[in-house]
């Protein structure tokens, strides 16, 4: 019973269960669409199971990346889920990006079972999972993620112990605050270049170079200037996360005015058929609006 459990295979938990196989972790996986658990197993050395429960069932720790606070309860407490099999001492590492409080109510719920969960949202998109550097916030019980370290680091370049349950995914939100904020400005400078008639990739190289480089400019500036957004991180994830933002801030009285403007940008670009374009499109919708 010392096998890795993987649940949820999109574009960030493939390739992060197969740096788990490939790192000589025994790994079983499930994904709602049996497929892709399928395919999964053809590319890589390990096992596929037919629920959440199956796999608790023979795993001493197991990864979840799923999308909404929804679908994390239903992989937990739903039909065949996890706790109807969980073993005692099982870690619970959660790699979607929640809210606050259902962290709080997995961890105690899997506290009453002698389980720990961690809140382990990660930061790096697609092109970080497959190259196995992500970065990872994690929140909840520290002998825990010393335990499970020597995991993350399979498909991570860096993971920190943020503090109690819920921290990792507070952590995410401000995360997700700076890009939402810096996305915007990017997209501004850049039509500001076509408009004042500069060539933007001579901007762009140069300004890469000073204090206003990012990952984002030097990852998608290029993308943007072509109107190519078929990829990356979409708008239907982002306006997602944005969103818990703005309910933790009520929250806590937290001030991010910028960030519920950007929020209401990518309600713009859903407007536009733009729900699974890449969160950079905000520059394709100042130009279409």
């Amino acid at each position: 019973m010392n096998k890795k459990g993987f649940i949820g295979l999109g574009v960030m938990g493939y390739p992060m269960a197969g740096h788990l196989a490939s790192n000589n972790f025994d790994v079983c996986v499930f994904n709602r669409t049996q497929e892709k658990a399928l395919k999964w197993k053809n590319e890589f050395t390990g096992s596929s199971c037919e629920s959440p429960s199956e796999i608790a069932s023979q795993s001493d720790v197991i990864m979840i990346c799923v999308g909404k606070d929804d679908d994390v309860r239903d992989v937990i407490y739903g039909n065949k889920g996890i706790l109807e099999s969980v073993n005692p001492g099982t870690i619970i590492v959660d790699h979607s990006t929640t809210s606050a409080t259902l962290a709080k109510e997995m961890s105690q719920i899997l506290q009453e079972k002698e389980c720990y969960f961690l809140d382990a949202p990660i930061s790096g998109g697609q092109a970080g999972a497959e190259a196995g550097k992500l970065s990872v916030m994690v929140g909840g019980c520290k002998e825990s993620f010393k335990a499970v370290k020597r995991i993350l680091d399979a498909y991570s370049k860096f993971s920190k112990h943020m503090g109690n349950s819920g921290s990792g995914q507070l952590t995410k939100m401000v995360n997700q605050i700076c890009i939402g904020g810096l996305l915007q400005a990017l997209a501004e400078g850049m039509n500001f270049s076509e408009k004042a008639g500069l060539k933007t990739e001579d901007v762009m190289e140069v300004i890469t170079k000073g204090a206003a480089q990012s990952w984002y400019m030097e990852n998608r500036w290029s993308t943007m200037l072509k109107d190519e957004y078929d990829h990356g991180f979409a708008v239907d994830w982002m306006r997602k996360d944005l969103d818990i933002v703005e309910d933790q801030a009520i929250r806590i009285g937290a001030n991010v005015e910028v960030t519920k403007l950007v929020n209401n940008f990518y309600k713009e670009v859903q407007d536009l058929d733009g729900g699974r374009w890449d969160a950079s499109s905000l520059l394709k919708r100042i130009k279409d609006i």
